[in-house]
């Protein structure tokens, strides 16, 4: 039986400060500090990679609520210590606090972005414990980048805390589709995919009968190529 309602597809790219982009997806004269308000035009969403490096600052967040309309949603990812330093071992100081800080976001805030070390191997205990200590009130998507952790068990302690399983398609390999939240979470990550593609990865997303609606980022470049392709993945919605 056909699903009544496709899901909502938030579309964007990884990051929107790259000076390279003037000229083919900015304008050639466009200021930096203009960019976040000229992306919103086009896109509903953005994956901030920035905080992975530092906990974003207030002030900062603050002013990116101003510069973007109110259907707008930022992804933001964990900072590397709570993920990286820590690996979601005794992180819930760290994690609580950049929950809090992200709030000043408000109604804009999408999902938080817990990505893993490619050699972290499954440790279901480790994120059972991490997942139960998370503060209420907020989406979370969880990537996983070693093959051990896809497996029945650690879906369905995602789905237990409403967790998503963030699907990251790379040129290596590709996350299974599988529902764990009432939303999805997707990284097309390879260097090109053509409209074909682009068309199937839609076809496929909005055929999981649990999501709601379903962030999708195309992987950031120097070059201006992600706004292209986010733009193409789009046209195929029609």
């Amino acid at each position: 039986m056909a699903r009544a309602v496709a899901p909502r597809l938030l579309v964007g790219t990884s990051g929107f400060s790259y000076a390279p982009w003037r000229g083919s997806f900015y304008p050639a004269d466009l200021p930096a500090d203009a960019m976040l308000a000229h992306y919103a035009t086009v896109f509903r969403a953005v994956e901030i990679n920035h905080s992975f490096y530092r906990m974003p600052a207030p002030a900062m967040l603050e002013k990116w609520t101003q510069q973007t309309p109110a259907r707008f949603r930022f992804a933001l990812k964990a900072p590397q210590r709570i993920t990286h330093h820590l690996r979601l071992k005794d992180a819930g100081d760290a994690t609580r606090e950049f929950v809090r800080r992200v709030g000043t976001l408000g109604d804009k805030l999408g999902p938080l972005l817990f990505q893993l070390p490619p050699h972290l191997r499954a440790d279901p205990e480790r994120l059972a414990s991490f997942l139960a200590a998370l503060p209420s009130g907020c989406e979370v998507a969880m990537e996983f980048r070693h093959a051990s952790w896809f497996d029945e068990e650690i879906y369905a302690l995602l789905a237990r805390h409403r967790v998503a399983l963030c699907i990251a398609d790379t040129d290596e390999s590709t996350t299974p589709i599988v529902s764990t939240a009432a939303f999805g979470y997707v990284r097309l990550r390879r260097d090109d995919y053509t409209d074909a593609a682009l068309a199937a990865w839609a076809e496929r997303l909005r055929a999981v009968p649990r999501w709601k609606r379903v962030y999708v980022f195309l992987k950031h470049d120097e070059a201006g190529r992600a706004p292209e392709l986010a733009n193409a993945f789009l046209a195929t919605l029609g």
